[in-house]
């Protein structure tokens, strides 16, 4: 089968005009990046992005593949009022360069045992799901949703885009954290209203989403279950590609070259400040400050030199609690398979064991569950005529299981085919004509993933806020965080915020004229 390619990008070079602006140099062309190079660029700094892949996007990237077009990684748009502003702030309308989709079901969560809940954001349907499965437990779900709503003010709304910056940042929201409840699990906080563990499982997944253990990570995120039902959860037509394509768009507008191929290899400090970044060509660009969104485990432990961290040092980098890696499997095929959702969940027999088994044990279980994004559900130009574009995503250990990589993946993809092919796709292996793997060796090697992990830092209460790496680098002046690393955390919404909360801690200039 032939190489994947990159989709959809030819990439004009700028030259660097000469003039007065502050020069900011942002390391990686995620949503985060791309973001931050626009609110920068309006700012008025004199912005250049650097990516180390052939294209833009980082985990967002898309590509093609045998005539088939695959989103690499994120797939779920919720909150699009915070990419609307980002085009906003350069005079167009986000709905210009894409179209939006809104999707129902948001996901078919379907269980080991055939049955399947669907959810979307709709209170009286989601009333009914709830009924079909446990009738005592709609007062529950009743109050879960409040509790919900509380945690998307005061979290969301009230947290997202601030800057956890100084000690005292913290200790002013201590009383929201309270008011969340955060020091639960969020499992513990669904179990508290539902007696159901089918319903215990729908109400709790979406940290995974984001890379958190739903038996680990803080109450809080029931936040994310209210921004669905706020905002709404949907698809792009073209793929999330289309949304880098726009983005990077917007930049070119602007005269803000996004070069490619150009890893970065090193933070160049001194006199105790970034002043730019070492190439692994060789050369330097010089700058006043420097964004980061690269993994941030990776970018203090490989780009910065020791002797610079007083903060986070290699000992905390190592002890830190990391995302579970993700397996994902991208495919095409000869038929399509109309009874399948754009989303759903295939859950395998085990809940909590298996999430013990992958954050925990960091052991490679035997059995899964998975994520099957079917995006041609909505966008037939996503495959030829007749044909399913797809991609089967199984969470697993990061790369300290020891799993190598490189011999088990094709015997990996090979349950995964059979357990879909036993279960929603049947005929499935018979139809498949374009295959592609990536494994938490590719978001190590690829990506420059700390460990391989999918997500960077686990979103714990204790790796959150101000314990999270700053957006503004607690060890090095010009030295900034944005994405998935730094606050708010994981996922589109939380990335975009990231370059919102970057904003309030760089220093601002006067626009060009």
């Amino acid at each position: 089968m032939n190489a994947f390619r990159a989709e959809g990008f030819a990439l004009p070079t700028f030259p660097m005009r000469k003039d007065q602006r502050p020069v900011a140099v942002v390391i990686g062309s995620g949503f985060g990046g791309l973001a931050a190079a626009i609110r920068l660029s309006v700012m008025g700094y004199r912005v250049e992005v650097l990516e180390k892949n052939e294209a833009p996007g980082g985990r967002a990237c898309a590509f093609g593949q045998d005539g088939f077009t695959f989103d690499a990684g994120p797939t779920i748009i919720t909150a699009p009022f915070l990419l609307e502003e980002l085009w906003q702030l350069c005079g167009r309308r986000f709905a210009d360069d894409v179209t939006l989709v809104p999707m129902d079901p948001y996901y078919r969560v379907r269980f080991h045992d055939g049955s399947w809940f669907d959810y979307n954001g709709d209170p009286e349907h989601m009333r009914r799901e709830v009924a079909r499965f446990s009738p005592e437990d709609l007062p529950g779900y009743e109050r879960f949703m409040q509790e919900a709503e509380l945690c998307k003010r005061l979290g969301f709304e009230g947290m997202g885009a601030m800057a956890f910056d100084r000690l005292t940042d913290l200790i002013k929201v201590i009383p929201d954290f309270l008011r969340m409840g955060a020091w639960r699990s969020i499992h513990a906080r669904v179990a508290r209203h539902f007696r159901s563990e089918k319903l215990r499982t729908v109400m709790s997944f979406h940290p995974l989403l984001i890379g958190g253990n739903p038996f680990a990570v803080t109450a809080a995120y029931a936040l994310i279950n209210a921004l669905e039902r706020t905002w709404g959860v949907h698809s792009a037509l073209g793929g999330t590609g289309a949304i880098v394509k726009g983005m990077v768009g917007l930049l070119q507008e602007r005269g803000v070259p996004v070069r490619c191929n150009t890893p970065v290899t090193r933070i160049r400090i001194a006199q105790g400040r970034a002043v730019g970044v070492e190439l692994e060509s060789g050369a330097f660009v010089g700058a006043d400050l420097v964004v980061s969104n690269g993994d941030t485990a990776w970018t203090y432990r490989h780009l910065v030199a020791p002797e610079h961290r007083r903060v986070w040092t290699d000992r905390k980098i190592e002890g830190g609690k990391y995302s579970m890696g993700l397996f994902v499997w991208y495919f095409g095929t000869s038929r399509r398979w109309d009874e399948v959702p754009h989303h759903m969940m295939v859950l395998g027999p085990r809940y909590k064991g298996l999430l013990h088994d992958i954050f925990k044990r960091h052991h490679l279980s035997e059995d899964f569950s998975l994520y099957l994004h079917r995006p041609s559900a909505t966008d037939p130009g996503v495959a030829p005529p007749g044909c399913d574009t797809f991609y089967a995503l199984s969470p697993v250990p990061h790369l300290d299981s020891g799993t190598d990589w490189a011999s088990f993946g094709e015997t990996y993809r090979e349950r995964i085919a059979q357990a879909l092919e036993s279960s929603v796709l049947p005929g499935l292996r018979q139809h498949i004509v374009t295959s592609h793997i990536r494994t938490p060796q590719t978001f190590h090697d690829r990506l420059w993933s700390f460990k391989g992990a999918g997500f960077g830092l686990e979103p714990l209460l204790t790796q959150s806020a101000w314990f999270r790496p700053h957006n503004r680098s607690e060890d090095i002046p010009g030295l900034y965080m944005v994405g998935a690393g730094t606050h708010p955390g994981a996922g589109v919404p939380g990335v975009l915020m990231s370059a919102k909360a970057l904003q309030s801690v760089v220093p601002h200039v006067h626009r060009e004229p």
